[in-house]
């Protein structure tokens, strides 16, 4: 996993606040978070063993957002430490019916740069936009397995890295927002509630819908989502099978709060399944 590491404040209020409306918050709680982590989190507890590409500030915020990775056994031989710059942050609120707004404040995260031994001889790399574009694009130019992108947050993304990417996830806005994304190999395309479809040369070749679940928080469940088709596909399930799998964890994902606290695990999707 080469991607981000966030500490998440998060704040649960009624409802999602309307431009320039201030409300008060019902609770406030520090999670550990970002795409990055998040992804490399829902890989090892589904069963892969994971090793995570990541920048941190060297400060406090750093060992919160690191705790649960390394209580659950990521590598965390590929992190930087950097003294100039503070662990990123996300500012979250999650209203009661579990929607949410996010706003990341990249720090560390801006400065990762990726070399060929933090890559090379992975079954597969999985990034994710949350880092910056020569980040990306080192661990397509250095891996030599599975290349995953999670073109997430939206950004424009080189018709050449495309070319090199074998499978893109993206939820239904990026789809929409990030041209040429076809050019993959292939394009999984989450939708929430409505399910997720898998395209191949530009044709849809699966499609899935998750479980009904009382949703609580949707913070982390496209990085669920994301983690388990990754590792269904490694495990040689099916896309048909491997997207179902996938929209099943994300389901999970949503029926708790916080970021990697609602991360599922192998006995909890199979139980599911």
């Amino acid at each position: 996993m080469v991607g981000s590491v966030n500490l998440d404040l998060v704040a649960r209020v009624s409802r999602l606040p309307a431009p320039g409306e201030t409300l008060a918050a019902t609770g406030l709680s520090r999670v550990p978070g970002g795409k990055g982590a998040n992804q490399a989190l829902a890989a090892r507890r589904l069963g892969a063993e994971v090793a995570l590409v990541a920048a941190v500030g060297d400060d406090p915020a750093a060992d919160e957002a690191l705790a649960l990775l390394r209580r659950d056994g990521v590598r965390l031989d590929g992190l930087r430490r950097e003294p100039a710059h503070p662990t990123g942050h996300a500012l979250i609120t999650v209203d009661d019916s579990g929607e949410t707004t996010i706003v990341v404040a990249a720090g560390a995260n801006a400065t990762l740069q990726v070399t060929a031994d933090d890559v090379r001889g992975a079954d597969a790399v999985l990034t994710v936009l949350e880092v910056p574009d020569s980040a990306v694009a080192a661990a397509a130019e250095h891996a030599t397995g599975l290349f995953v992108l999670n073109a997430a947050p939206a950004r424009a993304v080189a018709p050449e890295l495309l070319r090199r990417v074998d499978l893109v996830i993206v939820n239904s806005a990026e789809f929409a927002a990030i041209e040429g994304l076809d050019a993959a190999g292939a394009v999984a395309v989450t939708s929430g509630g409505d399910g997720a479809v898998l395209r191949r040369g530009g044709r849809e070749v699966a499609r899935a819908e998750p479980p009904p679940v009382t949703v609580v928080d949707g913070t982390a469940a496209g990085d669920t989502f994301t983690a388990a088709l990754l590792v269904a596909l490694l495990e040689g399930a099916s896309d048909s099978d491997a997207l179902r799998r996938a929209c099943a964890a994300g389901a999970l994902a949503v029926t708790r709060a916080g970021a990697q606290p609602s991360l599922p695990t192998a006995a909890e999707l199979a139980a599911v399944l």
